[in-house]
């Protein structure tokens, strides 16, 4: 029987990362997964493959939109080549989980390919191409999610989907509704409405993405409204029903009255849900708790002295970064350092166009707890990158405290804000002030500018270019 220091259920962005750490702080480390590819959802059927259709179909909006403004002229239909852009997005997906590959044969991880389940605390059974027990010392649950549904609704993968199938249509749909006005729900959303599908977006709450600030949401429905996107909020979905090739939906709106929408596809986007099937964690004195998530204490310990779970299969936003932090914390725990992770400063990101990125405190939430502050925003429309590249939608909005003017939260809506959310996290983490913020150089021309603009609002001062 093969015997490991450590050994990871699950090679998502959390295990693999958590195993990397591993090995490299000297443990003998071994990684379970049940597919034949590395690299879990986010690198087979999440992140990776949706940011790639959301780039194919950006350069199509654009050549069909933009580019006779920019001055260039393509003679001939502008054509889509569906099959080939879902060619590119596989192969963009196989150099990915290659490379995971890569890594686990540099760091000298022992790689096991089957269903991963405890035997006890310290045995695995995993059952793949053949069957065999592994033992480890310690272990990490890093199982992750699956796509949730509702309770009355079939998710048969041809007609009424998830983000899984989304990704693989052998066609564009001629009418996608999608429940739930989530991440992803928008982001594929997006991808088929610039590829010329009408898109009806049904949300139960009163506004799309409520769990970040209400500015950022009421921006991005402007924005979306505007390429076509159609809203329905405060709408209870109560019915889904396929007859062919078309899908019948029916909701209930907030005056009571029943609204039926048609389709060929739905996509079923309410959330993600813990993955544990399998796993056999009672036996390993596991405890999971009524949702499904594995409970785990501030050291993400399980009830299980040496096992361990990080990532979507514990509590805590569902991202690919918190859960990577997660593994690099556990590793080093196990290392007998003594790392940390402040979740508050964990950015969220919404990767449509323009993108959303937000950190810390919401408007929302520090009215909920009373705290005083200041709110400093600067708009992506007055300045000169935005205007040269056509991306003048948005804002950065800084959020500080009233007394100490320290930086409590900071929310974005506009180009290549996923990248720009660094420097707030940076920011905070050092606890700067929104002087401090505004006092930085920023080049000129640039994105980044709204932030110092932002700052500089949030601080009393009158903004230099509004």
């Amino acid at each position: 029987m093969s015997k490991f220091d450590v050994a990871i259920i699950g090679s998502g962005p959390g295990g693999y990362v958590a195993a990397i750490r591993c090995a490299q702080l000297g443990m003998k480390t071994a990684l379970i997964e049940k597919y034949s590819t590395l690299g879990g959802t986010c690198l087979n059927v999440g992140c990776i493959p949706s940011k790639t259709l959301l780039d194919s179909s950006h350069h199509y909006e654009d050549a069909i939109k933009h580019f006779d403004t920019h001055g260039i002229e393509i003679g001939g239909e502008i054509k889509i080549n569906f099959e080939k852009m879902i060619g590119r997005k596989r192969a963009v997906v196989e150099q990915t989980t290659k490379g995971i590959e890569f890594l686990m044969d540099k760091n000298n991880i022992t790689v096991f390919e089957g269903l991963g389940s405890f035997v006890d605390a310290t045995h695995i059974q995993i059952a793949g191409k053949k069957k065999e027990t592994i033992e480890a010392t310690n272990s990490i649950i890093a199982t992750g999610s699956k796509p949730g549904s509702l309770p009355f609704i079939t998710v048969d993968k041809e007609r009424v989907i998830t983000s899984t199938e989304a990704l693989e249509l052998s066609e564009i749909p001629k009418h996608l509704v999608v429940i739930g006005g989530g991440v992803i729900g928008l982001e594929l959303g997006q991808v088929y409405r610039r590829l010329g599908a009408a898109v009806s977006v049904i949300e139960y709450a009163d506004r799309i993405t409520h769990a970040m600030d209400s500015a950022c949401s009421r921006e991005l429905t402007k924005v979306l409204k505007k390429q076509g996107v159609k809203f329905y909020l405060s709408h209870g979905v109560n019915k889904v029903e396929r007859s062919g090739e078309t899908v019948h939906i029916t909701a209930t709106n907030k005056k009571g009255e029943e609204v039926s929408f048609e389709g060929d596809y739905c996509l079923v986007s309410v959330g993600r849900k813990p993955y544990t099937a399998g796993l056999n964690a009672a036996a390993a004195g596991v405890q999971l708790n009524e949702r499904g998530q594995v409970e785990v204490n501030d050291h993400l310990q399980t009830t299980a002295a040496n096992i361990y779970a990080i990532g979507d299969v514990v509590r805590g936003t569902m991202l690919a970064h918190k859960a990577e932090e997660e593994g690099v914390l556990v590793a080093e725990f196990l290392a007998g350092q003594k790392p940390h992770i402040d979740y508050n400063l964990i950015p969220n990101v919404i990767y449509t166009w323009p993108e959303v990125a937000s950190v810390g405190k919401t408007e929302e939430q520090l009215k909920a707890a009373g705290v005083q502050y200041k709110a400093g925003q600067f708009p992506m429309r007055a300045l000169g990158r935005a205007r040269a590249s056509m991306d003048t939608d948005g804002f950065v909005k800084i959020l500080a405290d009233a007394a100490t003017d320290e930086v409590l939260g900071v929310h974005m809506v506009g180009a290549r804000v996923a990248d720009l959310i660094a420097e707030a996290v940076t920011a905070m983490e050092f606890r700067a002030s929104a002087e401090d913020i505004a006092r930085m150089s920023h080049s000129h021309p640039t994105y980044a500018e709204a932030v110092k603009e932002a700052a500089l609002a949030a601080t009393g001062n009158r903004p230099l270019h509004i």
